[in-house]
C-alpha cells in the first residue's frame, strides 16, 4: 500500500471512532410488507443499442401512511436477466435528487460483464415526481432562462435579485404542488422502492446507486435491511451534513477541481495558448468572467452561465478539452462560438432540466434543516467564497430556495447499521461533488462494509467508467459476493485514470466513450 493510501486508511478510521457524534436523526420506521403488487406488465421498449429493454409503470400511494389513497405512478425500465442462475432484481439510481433513471438500466446491463449483468433483471426508475412518472414536477418553467444576475452578491442589488429568485421558485412550487410537496423525499422514494421490489416478486433486492443515490441506497438499507442482498454506493454522500453543510464542503472541493483544470491547461500550453503558469491561467479565467458579466456571449452566456458551463468539469475531466478549448478561442480569438456551443452542450436548462431541478429542491429541502434566516446564508457562504471563489454563490443560490420553502422538515435518517450484508463502496479521493469523507463515512457507520478508493481519482461516478481495477471489484461482489479485505479503513486501492490529453477535435469529451456515456446519464448538481 502506497504511502497516500496509508494516510487515507488513517483518515477512515478516525471517522469510525468519531461516528458515535452523528446526531440520531429521526430514522423513520418501515411499514409492514407493502400489499403485493399486481404483476407487472412489461412492454418490449428496446432501442437499436438495447433491444431487450422492456418497460412497466406501477402504481404507489402518494402517501405510503395512506395505502389506499391517492395514487402516483412510477415509470420502470428492465433488461431482463438471461443466464439459467438468476440473482434477483439489480435496482440502479443515476443520482441528484430528480435523476432519471430508465436509461441508466441499459448502461448498466451493458457495461457489466456478460455473464454477470445476465444474472440479473437489471432495473432503472424516474423516482416520484421525475420525468415519465406521474405527476411529473416542474414547477418553474424556465427559471433558468438567461441571463440570470451575477452570482456573486457584490451589490445590494444582485444580492435582493437572487434572493427574489430563489424566493419566487419556492413559492412557484407552493402554489403548484402544495398537494404533493410533503411527499417528495427521501424516505418515500425508498418506500417506492420496496413497493418496486414487492412488485416483481424479490424477497431480497440488488441495490446500485451513485451520488445521492448512495443516500437513496443507505436509507433503504437503514429502513429495510433484512431485505438488502447486495448494496453497492459509488460516489458517496456524506450523511452527517445533509444537505447545508454538504454544499458548503462541495464549494471548497469544486474550487480544487477547478484550479486543477487551470493547471492542466497549463501544462499543455502547446495546445491553448494561455500560458504556462496555472495562477496566470485562473487570473484570465476571471477576466473572461468579468467581460461576461458586461457583456454576455450572444446575449446568453453571462457570468452565472459561464460557471454553469464549467461545473461539469468538476464532476469528469473528460470535459477538459472541449472546456479549455471554448476558454481559449474567447481570450485569444475573442471568439465566443464555442463558449456559447459549450454551454449548451453542458448546461443549457430544458424541460427535463426543469423538472429535474423541482424535484431535486423538493426532496433536498423536505430532508433536511435549512436555515431560514437569510443573514446565516450570507455569512457562511461570503465566508466559503473566500477560500473557494469559483462555485460558492452559484451553489448558493440553486439551493437557496430551501430558505423559504413551504413544507417543514423529516430530517437526515442516521444510518448507522450493522443488520446488513457486506456493502461495496466506492470512492475516489478527489471527488468535488461528494468529497471523500463522506466515502469514509459511510464506510465507518455500515458495519462490515468494504470501501474501494481510487487513489488520485477526480471524477464523481467511477466505476463503468473505464477504470479496470474499480470495475473488477464491482463484478467480482455481484458475481458472487466477493468483496476485498484490506487492513484499516480501506480494503483496496486502484490507481487513478490518467488524465485527457488536448485535442482540437469534439472527439476528445468522449475520449473513453463509456465514461462520457456514464456522466451524460449522471447529470450534474447531484
Amino acid at each position: 500500500m502506497n504511502q497516500r493510501a496509508a494516510v487515507l486508511c488513517a483518515a477512515a478510521v478516525v471517522v469510525a471512532g468519531t461516528v458515535t457524534a452523528v446526531p440520531a436523526a429521526a430514522s423513520p420506521s418501515p411499514s409492514a410488507e407493502p400489499a403485493r403488487a399486481a404483476a407487472l406488465s412489461w412492454k418490449n421498449c428496446g432501442t437499436t443499442g438495447q433491444p431487450t429493454l422492456q418497460c412497466a409503470s406501477l402504481k404507489v400511494p402518494l402517501d405510503h401512511a395512506q395505502p389506499s389513497g391517492e395514487q402516483i405512478t412510477l415509470a420502470l425500465a428492465r433488461v431482463p436477466h438471461t443466464a439459467k442462475t438468476y440473482q434477483g432484481p439489480l435496482l440502479v439510481n443515476p443520482g441528484g435528487p430528480g435523476g432519471r433513471g430508465l436509461s441508466l438500466a441499459g448502461f448498466v446491463a451493458s457495461a457489466l460483464p456478460k455473464a454477470v449483468a445476465a444474472q440479473y433483471d437489471v432495473i432503472g426508475f424516474d423516482p416520484r415526481g421525475v420525468g415519465k412518472s406521474t405527476p411529473a414536477l416542474d414547477c418553474a418553467p424556465g427559471h433558468f432562462a438567461t441571463v440570470r444576475p451575477d452570482s456573486v452578491p457584490s451589490t445590494e442589488a444582485i444580492e435582493k435579485a437572487n434572493v427574489a429568485r430563489a424566493r419566487s421558485f419556492a413559492t412557484a412550487c407552493a402554489k403548484k404542488y402544495a398537494r404533493v410537496l410533503p411527499y417528495i423525499d427521501t424516505v418515500s422514494a425508498v418506500r417506492d422502492m420496496d413497493a418496486i421490489r414487492a412488485a416483481v416478486g424479490a424477497r431480497r433486492l440488488n441495490y446500485f446507486g451513485y451520488s445521492y443515490g448512495t443516500y437513496l441506497g443507505a436509507v433503504y438499507a437503514k429502513l429495510y435491511p433484512q431485505r438488502v442482498r447486495r448494496l453497492v454506493l459509488d460516489s458517496i454522500v456524506d450523511p452527517t451534513g445533509v444537505w447545508y453543510e454538504d454544499n458548503l464542503t462541495q464549494d471548497l472541493a469544486f474550487n480544487d477541481r477547478h484550479r486543477a483544470l487551470m493547471a492542466w491547461i497549463a501544462r499543455n500550453d502547446k495546445a491553448y495558448r494561455l500560458g504556462t503558469d496555472p495562477e496566470r491561467v485562473e487570473t484570465k479565467w476571471y477576466g473572461m468572467r468579468a467581460a461576461l458579466a458586461g457583456k454576455p456571449a450572444d446575449g446568453r452566456v453571462g457570468a452565472s452561465e459561464l460557471e454553469d458551463t464549467f461545473l461539469p468539469g468538476g464532476y469528469y475531466n473528460g470535459y477538459w478539452p472541449r472546456l479549455a478549448e471554448a476558454f481559449a478561442a474567447y481570450v485569444n480569438r475573442k471568439d465566443a462560438a464555442p463558449l456559447v456551443e459549450a454551454y449548451e452542450n453542458f448546461a443549457a436548462v430544458d424541460a427535463a432540466g426543469d423538472n429535474g431541478y423541482s424535484i431535486y429542491t423538493s426532496v433536498q429541502c423536505r430532508d433536511a434543516f435549512w436555515p431560514r434566516d437569510w443573514d446565516e446564508w450570507r455569512t457562511d457562504n461570503w465566508s466559503v467564497y473566500a477560500k473557494a471563489p469559483f462555485m460558492t454563490w452559484n451553489n448558493a443560490w440553486y439551493n437557496a430556495p430551501c430558505a423559504f420553502w413551504p413544507t417543514g422538515s423529516v430530517g437526515p435518517v442516521n444510518l448507522t447499521n450493522g443488520e446488513l450484508p457486506p456493502a461495496l463502496l466506492f470512492q475516489a479521493t478527489n471527488d468535488a461533488a461528494t468529497p471523500y469523507e463522506g466515502g469514509a463515512t459511510v464506510h465507518a457507520l455500515l458495519r462490515g462494509s468494504r470501501l474501494v478508493v481510487e487513489d488520485g481519482g477526480q471524477n464523481h461516478g467511477i466505476t463503468l467508467s473505464g477504470n479496470t481495477c474499480l470495475d473488477k471489484h464491482l463484478a467480482a461482489y455481484l458475481a458472487d459476493g466477493t468483496v476485498p479485505r484490506g487492513t484499516g479503513g480501506v480494503d483496496a486501492v486502484c490507481k487513478a485514470q490518467p488524465d485527457p490529453k488536448p485535442s482540437a477535435s469534439k472527439a476528445a469529451a468522449s475520449s473513453t466513450a463509456r465514461g462520457s456515456t456514464l456522466h451524460g446519464l449522471l447529470g450534474f448538481r447531484g
